[in-house]
């Protein structure tokens, strides 16, 4: 299987948390969806931010679609392969409506405006969410927010993605709904959850953040 991320003795320690990451060695391969478990402050979505850069190792390895990556400038790179679902929305919608959010993605790949609206519509309407379109995002609810916010990673046609507890406020319809979508993706996945339910329905390999290690569970 082609790896696509991999991690080398990474390390990571807060101010006053300390360390939460310690030596960590991890990868992921294409086609593998894999659970990131753990408990609250384990330094599960600290790891994320270090995969794309929003976070710097105090050691250790970042690599990433074949190349190690160091420098912003290789990290713009990942973050334009790596579809990154923050745990909450309120921190990726910044446009006024939907359609606008969804779009922004293609439309800063190059796409025509036509082209992101026709790629955001058909992502919207996969994931239940057709005639949302000129909805004002502020004013959604906590689910609604969630599915836009996937829609808009996944507008972007990433080869990875990294989604942070994305069945954080939906209903049982919308879970189930996105269960169905997730599964039937292409692309590799590190998703962190705390429902074993859903993680049962999706992943194709578990892993624990504990100690500040990674390990199989």
């Amino acid at each position: 299987m082609t790896e696509l991320i991999r991690t080398e003795q990474l390390s990571y320690s807060y101010p006053v948390r300390g360390v939460v990451l310690d030596s960590v060695d991890m990868s992921l391969h294409a086609g593998e969806r894999v659970s990131l478990e753990g408990s609250n402050g384990a330094g599960k979505t600290t790891f994320l931010n270090l995969l794309v850069g929003l976070n710097k190792p105090k050691s250790g390895r970042v690599f990433a679609f074949g190349k190690e990556r160091k420098i912003e400038a290789d990290f713009i790179e990942v973050r334009s392969k790596a579809g990154f679902l923050f745990q909450d929305p309120d921190d990726q919608l910044f446009c006024p409506t939907v359609l606008e959010d969804v779009a922004f993605g293609p439309l800063n790949q190059g796409k025509s405006f036509d082209e992101a609206k026709a790629i955001s519509i058909g992502v919207l309407d996969c994931l239940g969410m057709a005639g949302f379109e000129n909805r004002v995002t502020h004013q959604l609810s906590g689910g609604e927010k969630r599915m836009v916010t996937l829609a808009s990673v996944l507008a972007m046609k990433p080869d990875v993605l990294l989604l942070d507890e994305p069945s954080n406020a939906l209903d049982k319809q919308a879970r189930l709904r996105l269960i169905e979508v997730l599964s039937t993706l292409p692309q590799a996945m590190i998703i962190i959850s705390h429902e074993p339910s859903f993680l049962d329905a999706l992943v194709t390999r578990r892993t624990r953040l504990q100690g500040g290690k990674i390990l199989d569970v």
